[in-house]
């Protein structure tokens, strides 16, 4: 197989992949239009734009719950601010449900003092709420979801934890502390409630943890940075799987496992409940009058004795998809940061990548070293490539006789053929396996630039400030496009269609084309692939040359 004739299917391929990426997009299911709700003029700023004084975003439990009166409040009273040196929060004190978290240390653009807002409020609703039904749980009451109350209306950490407790209590003696504990330089909070039972019978509660996400959104994904948007879970037999908002309108998910967790991805962060992992929990999900999408965990019932006290704890995670703090808060959660079927070769880059980083502190740079490492383990397969290429090459006139003497006799031809690439010990696929085993790690690294969000906002030199957007000046394209001309030219063929001739002398600009919408890192990671490509192809073949081979 012909060197260019490779490049033509990597670039058909790939853009085979991207067309049928933005069809989906474009054509494929779409999620219904919300009406959105608008918010009273009362409500402050950060309180949800939903109807959130009756029960509708509660799930059912297992126990029927049992009217309880409420206490009342303020929308004026409700919101408190809670600050660490990585979060800023809003909490809604009916049912102590974070409307809003903004990351500190990651701006929504590079050099802007604006947070980048991952749970929000209004329009754009996205909230992480949690409670406790069941037959006393306070948030399946009748009567509407509890209202806590709160020391004070602003929170800052000021030493390595911070501890925000929220308060209710009833006219029967059953009293909750709903607290939230924070800790430096983490994006993992401890939710927990403690429940003292002041009264003389037992009392049964169910807790519960969901998110809840407008179903419509501004989509930044594209048929040249496709990402996913959407519901994931992990069960005990599967460790990370996608439930698409598509999916959540079509049908309810439940299904009961050990352990488990639920989350809301975007393209580098991550919204997430952890319940104990100790125990069977249930995952759920639901579409609230296919405005919102719910993904949830329901944990076990809990009985807490007549004059007992009981603490049930969970995880709520907002952040960064960082793969070695996610793997450590629960299993398969750093699967969240998606490398697809390819995985397992992705992490073992990205490993290799951050420990890269971690001796010239520059992604740029340690990206030009990770494409060094690649090209030189696989030069092996790389040279196996061409020298079979260029044995195929001088097979071409005995190709020609054999066809000249057998004419369209296809049977005799395959024979021929076959005793003639057994008697010059040639392969006819040896020039295409080395390009099939290099494809899935080429695969695996893109999506390691695409998916690590220590790429996102990443300086490297010059120009190039940010490695996870485009070149913002396409020069880095255009270099790889020239890149691709000389290898082209390097390369002889011995194609004589005319059409084909012409495909492969605009291949190098049709794929810098494509280029142009790519984040720099992968055009970075492209270019200086070529130019390794170019400097092997040198020594390979006059290495060739040396034995006797007629390279070209």
């Amino acid at each position: 197989m012909e060197s260019q004739r490779s490049f033509l299917i990597i670039g058909l391929a790939l853009v085979s992949f991207l067309l049928w990426q933005q069809w989906q997009k474009e054509y494929g299911p779409q999620p219904v239009t919300p009406v959105v709700q608008e918010q009273s003029q009362e409500a402050p700023q950060g309180v949800p734009s939903f109807n959130d004084t009756n029960n509708e975003d509660v799930p059912s439990g297992d126990s029927m719950p049992a009217a309880q009166p409420m206490a009342s409040a303020t929308n004026t009273q409700r919101i408190i601010e809670v600050k660490t040196d990585t979060l800023d929060l809003r909490i809604d004190l009916l049912g102590g449900d974070v409307i809003s978290a903004d990351l500190l240390k990651f701006p929504v653009e590079q050099g802007s003092d604006i947070p980048y807002s991952l749970l929000r409020s209004g329009n754009g609703l996205y909230v992480a709420q949690s409670g406790l039904i069941g037959a006393q749980g306070p948030d399946a009451s009748s009567s509407g979801r509890p209202v806590y109350t709160a020391e004070n209306t602003f929170y800052e950490m000021s030493g390595d934890t911070l501890v925000v407790p929220l308060n209710w209590k009833n006219n029967q003696g059953l009293s909750i502390t709903k607290t939230f504990t924070f800790s430096k330089d983490r994006y993992d909070v401890n939710v927990s409630y403690t429940v003292n039972n002041g009264s003389t019978n037992t009392a049964t509660v169910q807790p519960y943890a969901q998110l809840k996400q407008v179903m419509q959104f501004d989509d930044d994904s594209n048929m040249f940075m496709p990402t996913y948007r959407g519901a994931a879970f992990s069960t005990e037999d599967d460790k990370y799987q996608k439930y698409s908002f598509d999916e959540i309108e079509d049908e309810n998910l439940r299904e009961t496992t050990k352990a488990g967790w639920v989350g809301m991805l975007e393209h580098y962060f991550v919204s997430a409940w952890v319940p104990s992992q100790e125990q069977t929990n249930t995952v759920y999900s639901r579409n609230l009058k296919n405005q919102y999408a719910v993904i949830g965990v329901l944990s076990p019932s809990e009985s807490i004795n007549a004059g007992e006290t009981k603490t049930i704890a969970s995880t709520l995670y907002m952040g960064p998809k960082d793969q070695e703090k996610l793997a450590k808060i629960a299993r398969g959660l750093d699967l969240t940061v998606d490398y697809g079927i390819l995985w397992w070769i992705s992490q073992s880059l990205f490993a290799l990548l951050t420990f890269l980083h971690s001796l010239v502190n520059n992604w740029g740079v340690a990206i030009i070293l990770i494409t060094v490492v690649v090209k030189g383990a696989m030069y092996w397969l790389t040279k196996k490539q061409y020298e079979s290429m260029a044995r195929m090459r001088n097979l071409a006139p005995k190709m020609q006789q054999l066809k000249d003497r057998f004419g369209d006799d296809r049977q005799k031809m395959s024979q021929a053929m076959m005793e003639l690439y057994r008697k010059e010990k040639v392969n006819p696929m040896g020039g295409c396996l080395p390009l099939l085993l290099q494809m899935p790690i080429f695969l695996a690294l893109y999506w390691v630039l695409m998916e690590s969000v220590e790429l996102r906002h990443a300086d490297f030199a010059l120009w190039i400030t940010d490695l996870s957007v485009k070149d913002p000046y396409f020069v880095l394209p255009i270099l790889t496009g020239a890149s691709m001309y000389l290898l082209q030219k390097l390369q002889p063929t011995t194609i004589t269609d005319p059409m084909q001739q012409k495909i492969m002398q605009w291949m190098p600009v049709a794929m810098s084309v494509f280029f142009l919408w790519f984040p720099a890192g992968l055009v970075l990671y492209w270019l200086v692939s070529n130019v390794i490509t170019l400097i092997q192809a040198k020594m390979i073949y006059a290495s060739m040359e040396k034995r006797g081979i007629n390279a070209k």
